[in-house]
């Protein structure tokens, strides 16, 4: 939710800059029409709002270029944005999901639920990382990328819980590790709390990514200030309902100037980003509806929490707390590593909220060794040659990749 309203400052800051732009070019042609100058002569002076109101403008428009160039880094991600062409997935609360999913269908599989505001493209690094071993499941939260918008528009925490439940169910008998960030985290913690029998049974293990177990509001940089706030702050998204059209304008307006990626940047980064990681953080809430993205923060600030329910979670958890995380700050984190009874923090000191792009290697290394260790040891490894077996205890040569078959000597996981 801070993060949104970083969005929403910078874009009304790109909004004045266009208008002064627009004020001094006005404000020059009036001058040359009251004053008259000679021909192939300005006027006396007043040049420079020409100038000034022209370069304004073109920061309107084409500032996202230079600004991408400041503040990302170069990368070999430049396809992070394709997406595959998915299903559409019914649930009981009238959701209609793009689910996608790649990977050995036969294999365990991780259900991946992302954060507010963007879509399960974000999981681009994940699916390329963990398909090989296992079945990597994305989809976009009702209203959001490619999943449509809920018909009755009410959006409520419980109700993604309940929607992560039917893409579960589709896995089949197969066991599955459920991986959230921000608000996909605090949905799998809700998914935990209203369908407790499928742990241990079916879900078998959690992730939570630089996510909290309380309102978000009151885990923040700003701490109780923004949740004190809350009666004016639900006002001013229910605007964004109201006046939809016009808040598009203005998105798309921010992000032509840059200053989306700006924001991003100072809100979601913990370190420098890839430019096309940096773009699609910017493009995905200027696409996606405001008014969808609106109800969706005023749903978290609605959400009652999971602090008094983490004891009863026992099924073995991952926690990714980000040491330069303001949206959710890192004691959101290690409360709820301190509230399971049987997770294991990983702190990536760098991380900023987005720390599952940034950070993708040191992500995704760590979900890949906590499955490893978490799903039956006499699964088949996805990767494994049906023409070598590996026997218990049994080593490959050096090199080769590990199949779950020899977890039991895989590295243990290391905060960084």
């Amino acid at each position: 939710m801070l993060l949104a309203l970083i969005q929403r400052l910078f874009a009304l800051i790109s909004v004045a800059l266009l208008a002064a732009g627009a004020y001094f070019v006005w404000s020059w042609w009036r001058l040359r029409e009251l004053v008259q100058p000679l021909p192939g002569e300005g006027i006396d002076g007043q040049d420079w709002r020409l100038w000034l109101g022209g370069a304004l403008l073109a920061w309107a428009v084409l500032g996202r270029l230079p600004m991408a160039l400041v503040l990302g880094r170069r990368g070999d991600d430049q396809d992070r944005l394709k997406r595959d062409v998915g299903e559409a997935v019914a649930t009981p609360n009238g959701a209609l999901l793009h689910v996608e999913s790649e990977g050995p269908p036969d294999a365990p599989a991780l259900v991946l639920v992302h954060g507010w505001g963007m879509d399960a493209g974000t999981w681009w690094d994940a699916r390329r990382r963990l398909s090989p071993r296992y079945q990597v499941i994305t989809y976009d939260l009702p209203g959001l990328g490619q999943s449509k918008a809920l018909a009755d528009g009410k959006y409520a925490l419980d109700r993604f819980a309940d929607d992560l439940l039917t893409v579960v169910e589709r896995v089949g008998r197969r066991k599955v590790i459920l991986v959230g960030h921000s608000i996909g985290g605090m949905t799998v913690l809700t998914f935990c709390r209203r369908h407790a029998a499928t742990l241990g049974q079916q879900v078998v293990g959690i992730v939570l990514e630089n996510t909290t177990p309380v309102d978000p509001a009151r885990t923040t940089i700003l701490g109780g200030a923004l949740h004190a706030m809350e009666p004016v702050l639900k006002p001013l998204m229910q605007l964004d309902v109201w006046l939809q059209p016009l808040v598009w304008v203005m998105n798309w307006q921010s992000y032509l100037s840059g200053a989306t990626h700006l924001a991003m940047r100072l809100g979601g980064f913990g370190t420098r980003p890839t430019r096309a990681q940096l773009n699609q953080v910017a493009l995905a809430p200027t696409r996606n509806s405001p008014a969808v993205q609106a109800k969706g923060n005023i749903a978290m600030m609605e959400w009652a929490g999971v602090p008094d329910d983490l004891g009863a979670i026992g099924v073995p958890a991952l926690v990714f707390i980000g040491g330069r995380d303001i949206v959710t700050v890192p004691e959101a984190g290690e409360r709820i590593a301190e509230g399971l009874r049987n997770a294991r923090p990983y702190r990536a000191q760098d991380a900023g909220h987005l720390g599952p792009l940034e950070l993708a290697d040191d992500y995704n290394n760590a979900i890949e060794a906590f499955a490893d260790e978490v799903f039956t040891r006499g699964a088949r490894p996805a990767d494994m040659s049906p023409t070598v077996p590996i026997q218990p205890g049994e080593r490959r040569p050096a090199g080769e990749r590990r199949g779950r078959g020899d977890r039991g000597r895989d590295p243990p996981i290391r905060p960084v």
